[in-house]
């Protein structure tokens, strides 16, 4: 998909209402890093439901030009306009990783597309915002010969708006989790980067949201994976 100067690589599985995904991965979120979850997500919901996978912006085969403006509004921009392409008015959604805070923002922006959301291990502020920090300056590095347009403040620029803020889940406030529609499922994380807290949080302030704690241990997998599957059935609008 390309939209003016964003090119966006996506791929479908499944049939049925569809449901927009969010890999993990953090800055290199793309449909690849899917593997680090404890068990295949997406394969998982397909066999119900039409499931788009993405590369988020300048990861895997996906591009755009950075400036000092981005932040996680442009991220959004990208989904809406992938949604709009596929001709999706509405969906569920289903992030791991640093796809809560990316799901948070869609809720929080365009409320009327989203059916129900699924976030497992949202990334979290914690004391850990220096970490963050690290790697977006990691991953300009790393960027920098792919965009020549862009400066020293173009990444500083991108770096702060993504985790310069002091709300937990860095892409919303707290007062906007309060005013949350749609119904989440939520993940429990419990590291650095996926702090407890961030789970906690949203679980306890969005008003339709409940936590499953135990999730990631192969003991717990099968479970998890029809806990997803009903909780997004049952979300699903008729017809």
């Amino acid at each position: 998909m390309d939209n003016g100067d964003v090119r966006i690589h996506f791929e479908e599985m499944g049939e049925g209402f569809p449901v927009l995904t969010f890999a993990p991965g953090g800055m290199r979120s793309t449909i690849e890093a899917w593997s680090y979850a404890p068990w295949d997500v997406p394969g998982a919901v397909a066999a119900d439901h039409r499931v788009i996978l993405m590369d988020q912006r300048n990861s895997g085969d996906s591009f755009a030009p950075v400036h000092a403006s981005d932040g996680w509004d442009s991220y959004t921009d990208d989904h809406l306009a992938l949604l709009d392409h596929l001709g999706i008015e509405r969906c569920h959604l289903l992030g791991m990783c640093i796809g809560g805070s990316f799901i948070a923002n869609l809720l929080a922006r365009a409320p009327e597309r989203v059916a129900a959301a699924v976030c497992l291990q949202p990334i979290g502020n914690d004391d850990n915002r220096e970490a963050f920090r690290g790697r977006v300056d990691e991953f300009a590095a790393d960027e920098a010969a792919n965009h020549p347009e862009a400066s020293e403040a173009d990444w500083r620029g991108l770096r702060e708006n993504l985790f310069g803020s002091d709300d937990t889940l860095w892409s919303v406030s707290a007062t906007a989790v309060a005013g949350f529609a749609a119904p989440i499922l939520v993940f429990a994380g419990g590291d650095e980067p996926h702090p407890a807290s961030a789970s906690s949080m949203l679980a306890d302030v969005a008003p339709h949201a409940t936590l499953v704690e135990r999730w990631k241990a192969p003991e717990y997998n099968e479970a998890a994976k029809d806990s997803i599957r009903s909780f997004l059935s049952v979300h699903t609008p008729l017809g």
